[in-house]
């Protein structure tokens, strides 16, 4: 039931030890189409090519000295199904919100475009499901009030599920205050780029506001960056361009920093990244003022995976991980992600994987609540381990899903993460078995599913009859394929290029 309320929720509420002076406040930094590497923080401190050395984002790099970083966290392929995941606690197959298309038709998508294609894709939800309880909603009963600020795109009012304050029903849109990117120039009177200014600053005005009437709060700070469309102020811009790399690749490319165009330059994009950074200081060095640091978690974390060339710009540094968003292979998937609060020891690392449902339970468990009341949660609490304990073998081999039953520039397919093991099914070759051993093979270079048979067929069967458990959708085989017309396809190039391999794949250039 979407508005249950639990008992003991309330109970815990009105007892004297559970005020809002000893509640903690929740803030999540929630980054737009960041890779793994998209950082100056390395995920992995091994791993050269684990952070973009070029860009500098102090104030990122001084949560993760202050608090933990992950080494395995997972998101989704693409922004409205990971925001969904995050709100809800449940993995995409369960709460059916699989992508961001418009359809409102039942199960198949029989849009014109796909009726020569291999596979009748499917639909997806258009909204959060009524029926499933929303952060905000979990953490009413406990005494909190709750934010969404910035990007939601998950379509319906926000109010509706929960928040107090809130930006309405907003897309990618807003962000994109620049209309042209094919121009050579920021604007040179441009203030607010991707909106972080005024983000930011809504978001400091709600903490305020809560800290004054001593009410526990959960902010979600929904950027805009790093989405496309980039841009930054003219200044950080300006910096970047004189950096002897960029330099480098503007000679190399046969252009110059006047004549570059904005969705091109790597500068704005490394700009971005600064006043981000900037930004995301702004609201920690509040949270000090205020008087709440030490009462106050701060999550930063991505929406999906992706793959910035920017990574390139220093010598030797090549991809690490295989695609990027719109796939469920690592590229697409895998997102940096860091934690500071009580508790938790400044410096230290996780290295169990972890997914974006698993913060609903995570959050409710720091406010003093019990996940288990919630039905149908996905996720598990990762409160424990924050605090330092050792996690066991069971959440270490969890299974973790992932399904995108859908055409984009991808296709469709449905992944399953337990412990090292990564089970990928294509549901264009459903006869070709695909395992990786994420623990030797990060990249997803060699498929050992011939090599591992039992393996596969045992986390295979695991994850289909889980997505027939959670009603997930599947595709089926289209009578009308037309294979010539679907290879003539602009996107056919990367489908097959991505798609399902057997034995090793061929590394790309940027992987070499």
């Amino acid at each position: 039931m979407k508005h249950f309320i639990n008992i003991l929720a309330i109970l815990c509420a009105l007892c004297g030890n559970s005020s809002a002076a000893t509640k903690p406040n929740i803030v999540l930094l929630y980054i737009d189409d960041w890779a793994w590497n998209g950082s100056t923080v390395a995920m992995d401190d091994a791993i050269a090519n684990s952070r973009i050395p070029v860009l500098e984002m102090p104030n990122v790099e001084r949560l993760a000295r202050e608090g933990m970083k992950f080494r395995n966290a997972y998101g989704s392929p693409q922004c409205s199904p990971a925001r969904v995941c995050i709100q809800t606690g449940q993995s995409s197959p369960r709460n059916g919100f699989t992508v961001f298309l418009g359809s409102k038709e039942d199960y198949y998508d029989t849009k014109k475009e796909f009726t020569t294609f291999p596979l009748s894709p499917n639909v997806s939800d258009m909204e959060i499901d009524q029926e499933a309880t929303t952060i905000p909603e979990a953490l009413q009963p406990l005494g909190y009030v709750s934010a969404h600020i910035g990007k939601w795109h998950m379509r319906g009012d926000p109010g509706e599920h929960g928040y107090a304050l809130h930006d309405g029903d907003t897309s990618n849109k807003p962000g994109n205050t620049l209309t042209d990117a094919g121009k050579q120039r920021l604007p040179d009177d441009l203030t607010d780029p991707k909106l972080m200014f005024s983000v930011t600053k809504k978001a400091i005005g709600f903490m305020e506001e809560q800290v004054k009437a001593g009410k526990p709060f959960y902010l979600q700070i929904s950027h805009y960056a790093m989405h496309e469309g980039r841009e930054c102020l003219p200044a950080t811009r300006e910096k970047y361009t004189r950096h002897p790399l960029v330099q480098a690749w503007y000679q190399k490319t046969g252009t110059t920093a006047e004549k570059v165009k904005r969705k091109d330059d790597p500068a704005i994009w490394l700009g971005m990244g600064e006043d981000l950074d900037g930004r995301i200081g702004a609201v920690l060095d509040r949270i000090k003022s205020l008087g709440i640091e030490d009462n106050t978690y701060v999550v930063i974390v991505a929406d999906n995976g992706y793959r910035h060339k920017e990574l390139q710009l220093t010598p030797g540094l090549t991809q690490p991980l295989h695609a990027h968003k719109w796939w469920l292979w690592d590229g697409g998937i895998r997102v940096p992600m860091i934690v500071r609060g009580p508790g938790i020891k400044p410096g230290s690392q996780f290295t169990g994987n972890v997914v974006n449902y698993d913060f609903l339970p995570t959050f409710v468990a720091w406010a003093g609540g019990d996940p288990k009341t919630i039905q149908n949660l996905d996720g598990v609490s990762l409160a424990g381990y924050l605090r330092g304990q050792q996690p066991d073998a069971a959440f270490l081999n969890r299974n973790l899903y992932f399904h995108y039953p859908h055409y984009r520039s991808s296709v469709p397919h449905s992944v399953m993460i337990s412990g090292p093991s990564k089970v990928v099914h294509f549901y264009e070759r459903p006869e070709l078995p695909m395992l990786f051993d994420l623990s030797k093979d990060m990249g997803e270079v060699e498929n050992i599913a011939t090599q591992q048979p039992d393996t596969h067929q045992k986390l295979h069967g695991e994850m289909m009859a889980y997505l027939k458990q959670v009603g997930a959708r599947f595709p089926k085989v289209n009578p009308g394929y037309d294979a010539e017309a679907y290879k003539s396809l602009k996107d056919y190039a990367e489908r097959a290029k991505w798609g399902p391999f057997e034995g090793k794949r061929p590394l790309e250039d940027d992987e070499k």
